[in-house]
């Protein structure tokens, strides 16, 4: 040893000298402008989570004052990323199960017109599930939590209510109109021009010692059909891209 003793910093300290100071940890031990600026931070996302949770709970509280004066804030704040579903607590849980199933209105290339089968998109979705140790998340929640749009934002005669409903049609009309081309119903040069949904309602049967009954026919809620829209079509990726076509135009008349 030569006599020195190594301070906390790992500096050396002289004979009789004090060993430097260690640094605070934490906030303390940043300069005050740092100190400030992080204080004020915590204080800001303190705030943000307590309004955050606030609001969670008048979304999921029974209706009150302060939800039937201010609910349109409390809406914009919760749809869609905040969206809570608290059936599974529910005193009744659900008893049914709800199977989404879709059909296209074909136009053939010779100019007729037809309409495919029902597509069990829910069944298709189930099977991609089953067994997969990581189910996607597009599998297990885009279609149902479509229906759920559709359906929450309708009344009985699938009116829209409100713009939810205007934009819960086109989010459902997308998805079954892409689920559909998926399965190419129609041969070379058929076209989707309408596409119509429905659900299927069946009671789940009670257990062999509940004394309750329960019809098992199943229930059809039609909607009504629906044209495919320019802004409902994927972009295709052999489509030519703006100032393309003339080029294009050129080349197949130079050939």
């Amino acid at each position: 040893m030569d006599g020195y003793d190594k301070g906390p910093g790992g500096g050396a300290a002289g004979p009789g000298e004090p060993a430097p100071e260690a640094a605070e940890p934490g906030i303390a031990g940043l300069r005050p402008g740092y100190q400030i600026a992080a204080a004020c931070a915590l204080v800001v996302v303190a705030i943000a989570a307590c309004v955050h949770v606030g609001m969670l709970f008048l979304h999921v509280a029974p209706s009150n004052t302060v939800t039937k004066q201010h609910g349109d804030v409390i809406d914009e704040w919760i749809y869609p990323e905040f969206e809570q579903n608290w059936k599974l607590f529910a005193p009744n849980p659900l008893q049914q199960n709800v199977a989404v199933q879709a059909r296209a209105e074909l136009r053939t290339a010779e100019g007729g017109v037809r309409t495919t089968d029902w597509y069990e998109l829910s069944a298709e979705d189930g099977a991609g599930i089953d067994g997969s140790l990581l189910p996607s998340h597009t599998q297990q929640n885009e279609l149902r939590r479509a229906w759920d749009f559709y359906v929450g934002s309708h009344d009985s005669q699938n009116r829209p209510v409100g713009l939810r409903g205007q934009l819960s049609e086109r989010y459902i009309r997308r998805i079954a109109y892409m689920r559909l081309d998926r399965e190419e119903p129609g041969g070379r040069g058929d076209e989707i021009a309408r596409v119509q949904l429905r659900s299927k309602t069946t009671n789940v049967r009670p257990p062999k010692w509940s004394d309750e009954k329960v019809s098992l026919k199943p229930a059809y809620r039609m909607l009504p059909w629906w044209p495919v829209e320019p802004d409902d079509l994927p972009l295709a990726d052999d489509l030519p891209l703006a100032g393309e076509p003339d080029r294009a135009r050129a080349e197949g008349m130079g050939r």
